[in-house]
């Protein structure tokens, strides 16, 4: 398994990997095994690669078969639902420590395979972007949708994330997660 930070060359396979599991595309009877709820662009993937170095890959034979994205909250303040997440940031703390735009960022979404989940390719690639993110940031803060319980068991079993606070959002619930960058 190689683990690498995406380059511009990796994009439309992101994007292939990713609508096979976005919520407007993923046949409902495969929701239970998880979804990703924020729809992305080749420009978003872009703008991820080239101004934040903030997309993870999992290559497998030669082929992308997780990532995990991560970026400042200015990054992913372009979509509403993380406007709301910088409006709020201020809610939960983590270990007693404030949470801000400047000490914290977005974690996720993340992707496996099914031809790979259970394989520990969750928690390489979750370790990988932990490890990277860790060079700027000293937290690590997420939300997962309560419909996504595969998605909670993994980051909260798998990836010790810890829930700092619970929230609804466009008719939505959600768990607010978060970790220390430097464990």
């Amino acid at each position: 398994m190689e683990l690498k930070v995406a380059t511009l060359d990796n994009v439309a396979e992101v994007l292939n990997l990713h609508y096979k599991y976005q919520v407007d595309s993923i046949l409902e009877e495969d929701k239970k095994d998880g979804f990703i709820t924020t729809a992305f662009t080749e420009s978003h993937l872009s703008q991820l690669i080239t101004e934040e170095q903030g997309l993870f890959l999992a290559i497998h034979n030669k082929r992308i078969v997780a990532y995990a994205m991560a970026a400042s909250w200015s990054f992913w303040c372009q979509w509403p639902m993380f406007q709301f997440m910088v409006d709020n940031l201020h809610d939960a703390t983590l270990f007693n420590n404030e949470l801000t735009t400047t000490n914290s960022y977005q974690y996720g979404p993340v992707c496996v395979d099914k031809s790979v989940r259970g394989a520990g390719v969750f928690e390489d690639v979750f370790k990988f972007s932990l490890n990277k993110m860790s060079e700027k940031y000293p937290y690590l803060v997420t939300f997962i949708n309560k419909n996504n319980p595969r998605s909670y068991e993994a980051h909260t079993r798998k990836g010790n994330l810890v829930v700092i606070n619970e929230f609804n959002y466009n008719n939505n619930q959600y768990f607010k997660l978060g970790c220390e960058t430097s464990r």
